[in-house]
């Protein structure tokens, strides 16, 4: 089952919690971002004034709170796809893919560089969807594929993105929940209704993915095969 993750990638608002995010609101196609230097001074300033002081706050409830009024004030202006800014590798930020911020504790600092680490861990994550967007589209199955052909894609799509996420979080901990996500995202963008990916992305990995564990690519291609044949009802076919 997916084990969702703990304070430090969730938010006052729980629709703005990473984990919750449908594709179709994290999708940069659907989800358009206006962004230049105007905007990211605009941004940087705004933030700057809500860094707590003096930075030793960072490690109290004044910390939380600038970190969970930054969250939606992102969303506020940008969409509701900003909501993993925070996603941070390793066990400070919960098992994500954003490297220029940690966690409360370590992130909030002085208002400057405090505010830089926040856009710049936006525009990470940014970038972070837009790499997924253009996976999604180069593993989709073709719309006239059959069904063995449909899950030969699906398998490779799903095993593609596995080695993408442990690659990119280490395996460090709670790299998983990152995974389980793409994987309903990729599901969704293929046309599978979201709660209906989440079941087979679940059931697919079973619980075998841990914390600080690198799978076996067996392993790996084992919920690959399990997650094709889940979602086609047919073994992937052998030549394509």
């Amino acid at each position: 089952m997916f084990r969702r993750p703990g304070r430090h990638v969730t938010s006052a608002n729980p629709e703005l919690a990473p984990f919750r995010l449908p594709w179709s609101a994290a999708d940069p196609d659907r989800n358009p971002f206006a962004w230049d230097e105007a905007e990211e001074a605009r941004l940087t300033a705004l933030i700057t004034s809500m860094v707590p002081t003096p930075p030793s706050q960072g490690h109290s409830s004044e910390g939380w709170a600038f970190y969970h009024a930054v969250t939606e004030l992102l969303a506020a202006r940008y969409g509701r796809w900003t909501c993993g800014w925070h996603w941070g590798v390793g066990e400070g930020g919960g098992g994500g893919v954003v490297a220029s911020w940690c966690c409360v504790p370590h992130s909030v600092g002085e208002p400057g560089p405090t505010a830089a680490r926040v856009v710049d861990s936006l525009l990470e994550w940014r970038d972070w969807l837009e790499e997924l967007a253009d996976r999604f589209e180069w593993l989709a199955p073709p719309p006239d594929a059959s069904a063995e052909d449909r899950s030969w894609h699906l398998e490779r799509a799903a095993t593609r993105l596995m080695t993408l996420v442990v690659d990119r979080t280490g395996a460090e901990d709670g790299w998983y929940g990152l995974c389980t996500l793409v994987l309903i995202w990729f599901l969704s963008s293929a046309g599978v209704e979201p709660e209906e990916a989440r079941r087979m992305v679940d059931e697919a990995i079973g619980g075998r993915f841990a914390s600080w564990t690198t799978p076996k690519q067996t392993l790996v291609d084992a919920v690959g095969e399990d997650l094709a044949v889940r979602a086609t009802g047919t073994r992937p076919s052998l030549d394509v």
